[in-house]
């Protein structure tokens, strides 16, 4: 199939890819929301710190930490490199990772191989990722198990970003009737579908919405990292998306909350929790708060861009944190945590 754009595919993702990497993209003074809670700290917590395990499963495969390489970037040489640095970090430490939109696969045959890691990354999970407004565009089942087969991908993400969308020059805009083709396209494929935001947050309304859907889970994504508006911003041309672009970047909800919500709407589902999640004391609070794992991007596409070292460096130093709080809270296990580290809400003027 062809899809029309108003710019060629391979612009849009060069830009995406330039503008996170130079320019600020995460609006100042906007929290995720961890940051009205604290642990309680157990200074005496009756197990060995050797003894303590991160490990979890993810699409029936192991997983050393409860980590995925968020949804980044493809479709250009440039991009291609940055991702397979990113799957080489992530088969090495065990961690799983999500592909950048494949859209433009469709579009654009030879961007193809920007996105085929199974080479350098055969045992972690991958999860593929396309925008749900396609679904709208005359995107395909077929189309999409196109993708899934390219890529060998363990699950696909649809992701939503009706923001994003109001802001990118050309963007795509009639998301009536989308919930339906979700559902449908859920009860087609044969791997596991779940849905994103990507940068505002699973509402309330929009979580149950979806929970109604056969969904396999969801990731928050919410306020408190790079903000799509504010990218968008930086590529129109149109002074006044331009100016609802930056007037937006706060808008949604903060990760936290938004995980909150949607551990409450999937309580048997899989819910992963991303949205400016930056440090291991992040990602042990979106442990203890229903995550089953957590995504990061920011911080990785940054490592990346200086190689693999700087990946497993950053890794490294965020399970390193993760497992000294898992022990200094008395948990031998991500479940532990969960269940009996006890995490204070803070009100907003002692956070």
């Amino acid at each position: 199939m062809t899809i029309k754009t108003p710019q060629p595919p391979g612009v849009r993702k060069a830009d995406h890819l330039r503008i996170v990497l130079e320019e600020t993209v995460e609006p100042p003074g906007v929290m995720n929301g961890f940051e009205q809670f604290r642990f309680d700290h157990d200074a005496l917590p009756e197990i060995d710190r050797e003894d303590v395990s991160i490990e979890t499963t993810l699409f029936g495969k192991p997983l050393h930490a409860p980590l995925i390489i968020g949804a980044m970037t493809g479709g250009t040489n440039e991009a291609g490199a940055i991702n397979r640095v990113l799957a080489e970090a992530a088969e090495e430490r065990g961690i799983a990772m999500a592909l950048g939109s494949q859209r433009i696969m469709l579009e654009d045959a030879t961007t193809t191989p920007s996105f085929q890691l199974r080479d350098i990354a055969p045992t972690i999970p991958l999860i593929g990722n396309i925008g749900a407004i396609q679904l709208n565009y005359g995107v395909s089942t077929d189309d999409i198990r196109r993708l899934i087969d390219q890529t060998e991908v363990d699950a696909l993400m649809l992701h939503l970003n009706p923001l994003q969308e109001a802001i990118q020059p050309g963007g795509d805009t009639r998301f009536a009737g989308l919930a339906d083709k979700i559902g449908l396209l859920a009860e087609t494929l044969d791997c596991p579908l779940l849905v994103k935001e990507v940068g505002a947050g699973l509402s309330e309304r929009t979580a149950g919405l979806l929970a109604g859907l056969p969904i396999a889970g969801v990731e928050t994504a919410g306020v408190g990292g790079t903000s799509w508006a504010l990218v968008e911003s930086f590529r129109t041309e149109d002074a006044t998306q331009r100016e609802a672009g930056r007037e937006l970047a706060t808008w949604g909800v903060p990760t936290a909350e938004s995980l909150l919500i949607c551990r409450e709407a999937f309580p048997d589902r899989l819910v992963i929790a991303s949205g400016g999640i930056r440090t291991g004391v992040e990602i042990a609070k979106a442990i203890a708060l229903g995550a089953d794992a957590v995504a990061l991007a920011g911080p990785l596409l940054h490592a990346a861009n200086r190689g693999v070292e700087p990946v497993l460096e950053t890794l490294d130093a965020l399970t390193e944190t993760l497992k000294t709080i898992l022990f200094v809270t008395g948990s031998r296990d991500l479940d532990q945590l969960e269940d009996h580290a006890v995490l204070r809400y803070l009100p907003e003027e002692h956070a």
